[in-house]
């Protein structure tokens, strides 16, 4: 299967359709009048159907198990076909659209099945999905693509080169793959005037984001946040709740990481963790979604 642990749980929704073409007229009449042999058509095709759904991750091998909070299953009749619509919704990490069409397959059949005694020539046509929504593909900002970044690594012991960094480095994987460019990258020290210097500097040279890693644990050389906190026009909690919730579902230490998001003006600042994988966990709890923010800041350039 895929690994899908770094993803995030959204509502997603699908729907699917397929036809069922009956040959002749008097097909149609017996299933509005309930009167096929095998019984209701349209209400064991949708029991049939609601199973489809639920059972397809034991079918079909690289699906994932996901909880289905919803199928709605409806029957439009136009001359003799029948358009079979499927929609499943969840709440989880990865989409329902082979659900739904698995489960418009299975309407389809049993409806063959329970027909055939009276009609040799049905026909099963279109097997499609109409719509899905949610995941990254819903939730990507489509706007703006000249957004750019400065990535700053606090750490004394990288700045001295008694360490590799890895966690800037992560964050910037993020960043490409978001299609934000990449501004400047730079390594200073934990000190405070040099933290608030940078990001004063960056912010009047035009950057749209501005994140620091390193600097955000609990002793007392961590004072990244503390040395941003008085340049912020204003904070933006829910990043710093988002990014905490993602990595506490992932590893119970996360609940000791101090994380920051703000704004200077039109500039984003946010500080994240500075371990490779505190950084690249805040990173995937927070993009591309964090990207709309731009679209409320009215998309301002800097002059």
């Amino acid at each position: 299967m895929v690994d899908i642990t770094h993803k995030s749980n959204t509502l997603r929704t699908a729907t699917a359709q397929t036809i069922v073409k009956v040959s002749r007229q008097e097909t149609i009449d017996a299933i509005q009048n309930r009167t096929v042999p095998k019984g209701d058509v349209f209400a064991m095709s949708k029991a049939a159907g609601l199973l489809g759904v639920k059972k397809t991750p034991d079918l079909l091998p690289d699906c994932h198990p996901l909880p289905i909070e919803f199928t709605g299953i409806e029957y439009e009749i136009d001359g003799l076909e029948i358009k079979v619509l499927v929609t499943v919704k969840t709440i989880y990490k990865t989409g329902v659209e082979v659900e739904a069409m698995h489960g418009a397959s299975v309407v389809a059949l049993n409806m063959y099945d329970m027909l055939k005694p009276i009609d040799k020539g049905i026909e099963l046509h279109h097997i499609k999905l109409i719509e899905k929504k949610g995941g990254k593909s819903s939730f990507k900002d489509k706007f703006r693509r000249d957004l750019n970044a400065v990535v700053i690594v606090c750490s004394d012991s990288i700045s001295e080169g008694k360490k590799e960094d890895r966690a800037g480095k992560a964050v910037m994987a993020k960043l490409k793959e978001c299609e934000v460019t990449l501004q400047d990258y730079i390594i200073i020290p934990d000190d405070e005037a040099i933290i608030q210097e940078k990001a004063k500097h960056y912010q009047a040279n035009g950057a749209d984001l501005i994140i620091y890693t390193g600097g955000t644990g609990l002793s007392q050389r961590d004072i990244t946040p503390e040395a941003l906190k008085p340049l912020l026009d204003r904070t933006i909690p829910g990043i710093e709740e988002a990014i905490r919730k993602y990595g506490q579902d992932r590893m119970p230490y996360a609940m000791l990481s101090r994380s920051m998001a703000g704004t200077i003006k039109n500039t984003m600042v946010l500080a994240l963790p500075g371990s490779t994988n505190g950084a690249k966990e805040s990173m995937d709890a927070i993009f591309p979604s964090i990207l709309h923010v731009f679209r409320i800041l009215k998309g301002a350039r800097h002059d």
